[in-house]
Parts: structure tokens; C-alpha cells; sequence
């Protein structure tokens, strides 16, 4: 579990609303990419388990992320399909980043230190701290972690009951084996990644490209 070592010392430098930023959906073959931002202040409670979602199990993953969104301040934004093949990964990464942290100072939340998962974030267009590693080690980032991880997962379960051969319930999207020979057995879908090598590869075996 994770505490709030970083966060108290965001706050001891004066800082009062500090940002955990992370992303889900980097790698699959479908699916958008989501971000969510979750926000901390000196008041905000301390959620038990809090962990990288890649360590909890699903089951857990949902008890915390419905504990997060009603204590914390929060706001989610995604990058499209099209949008992640025209702009290329890394800028709709920083899109749908973007999105959230708009989203939540709409909401009357501005942030005075964005913590973000990863490495630095140039289109980001703010200042911000990159953390290799930050949905391990930071307790913000984390909780943004559970956020975006859940409702990615929501949007691709929804997503598998109208495309079923493909068992984004199961793989969300990613390179399995078995998403891959789904590729090759019934070809591509409108969430499928057209820039993403093995859509591609699919693509020119049916000379579509």
C-alpha cells in the first residue's frame, strides 16, 4: 500500500492540489487510450490498498476505483482509435491527458503540481514532474492508475459485446494470441488501431493497404 510521501512533499513546498496523471491503453491492438487525473490535497483522505492496478486484481481494482471517485477530486479523457492512428501513440497519449486535466478545471479544480506516470510529457503544454515508474511509487498516480485501468476495462467489455469474436472482455484489446488469430480469421473492426503492426500486416495481406 502506498502513502503519501510524495504528495507531503509537494505540500510542504506550498503546493495545495497535486495531480497524479497516468494513461491505460498505450500497447492494445484496439481500443482508445484513456487517462485519468486524480487530485490530492492536504485533507483528502488516505484510501487502503491503494496500489499500481497492475498489482491488484480486477475484483479490487473496482472496490478502489469507486472508492476513489467519490473521495477525490477526479476527471477522465481519451484519445479515439482514429485519433491514435493521425497524431501517432505519443501524442494522444498527451491528448487525452490533456483532456482530463481540462475536464477537471472545468469542474473548479486546478491543480498547482501534476505528478505524471512515465517520462516527460512535452505536449502536455504545463509544467509537470515525470515519474519512471509512478504508479508504484506515488500515491496520486496510482490512484489515477485504478481510475483510467477501470474505465478502460468498462469500454472494451462494452466494446466485446458487439464485436464477441474478438474477447476484449478478456484481453482489452491487447496482442494475445487469441486477438491475433481473430485478426486473421475475421479481419479488422473500426477499433482496431490501423497504425499498430499487426493490423497493418493484416491489412496488407488482403492487399487493402
Amino acid at each position: 500500500m502506498l502513502d503519501l510521501a510524495v504528495e507531503r512533499g509537494c505540500f510542504a513546498r506550498g503546493r495545495r492540489h497535486v495531480a497524479g496523471v497516468d494513461e491505460v491503453g498505450r500497447g492494445p491492438l484496439a481500443g482508445p487510450l484513456v487517462a485519468a487525473v486524480v487530485v490530492i490535497d492536504p485533507d483528502s483522505p488516505l484510501i487502503e490498498g491503494v496500489n499500481d492496478s497492475k498489482q491488484l486484481t480486477g475484483r479490487r481494482r473496482d472496490e478502489l476505483a469507486a472508492a476513489i471517485v467519490s473521495a477525490l477530486a477526479h476527471a477522465v479523457g481519451a484519445a479515439s482509435t482514429r485519433e491514435i492512428d493521425r497524431l501517432n501513440i505519443r501524442r494522444a497519449t498527451a491528448l487525452a491527458m490533456r483532456r482530463a486535466l481540462a475536464r477537471l478545471e472545468r469542474r473548479g479544480v486546478a491543480a498547482d503540481e501534476v505528478l505524471v506516470d512515465g517520462l516527460p510529457v512535452p505536449e502536455l503544454g504545463r509544467v509537470h514532474q515525470a515519474m519512471v515508474d509512478g504508479d508504484a511509487a506515488c500515491y496520486a498516480i496510482a490512484c489515477a492508475s485504478i481510475v483510467a485501468k477501470t474505465v478502460r476495462d468498462r469500454l472494451m467489455t462494452r466494446l466485446a459485446a458487439r464485436y464477441p469474436a474478438y474477447g476484449w472482455d478478456e484481453n482489452a484489446g491487447y496482442a494475445t494470441k487469441a486477438h491475433r488469430a481473430a485478426i486473421a480469421r475475421e479481419g479488422i473492426t473500426p477499433h482496431h488501431r490501423m497504425s499498430f503492426t499487426p493490423v497493418v500486416q493484416r491489412e496488407l495481406e488482403l492487399g487493402e493497404l
